[in-house]
């Protein structure tokens, strides 16, 4: 179970190098910064969402099984994800990632 989390919420796995990532994007008093990976299916759709919450730099890394055929269409989605997180959850997707 931790390792699923991990996963979910940015853990980083066997050591692999973050991926760079795209300009970011503001959303509603969050930063949005998609970070796809290249995979066998495609590219990824993950990023992180950033906010800074009473003077403390809040982050959390997300990933969904989605996949695109290019690297601006993972970046594209994966922004609208975000957004929809950011929209649904607020601030609390900050607490669910220290579960």
């Amino acid at each position: 179970m931790l390792g699923f989390l991990k996963n979910v919420f940015g853990g980083s796995g066997g050591g692999e190098r973050e991926p760079e990532g795209a300009e970011p994007v503001e959303h509603a008093g969050f930063t949005i910064v998609a970070t796809p990976r290249q995979a066998s299916g495609g590219w990824s759709t993950e990023g992180h969402i950033r906010k800074v919450i009473d003077g403390e730099a809040k982050e959390v890394h997300f990933i969904r099984a989605d996949t695109s055929t290019s690297r601006e269409a993972a970046i594209t989605l994966s922004v609208s994800k975000a957004r929809k997180i950011i929209d649904e959850q607020g601030e609390r997707v900050f607490r669910a990632a220290r579960a």
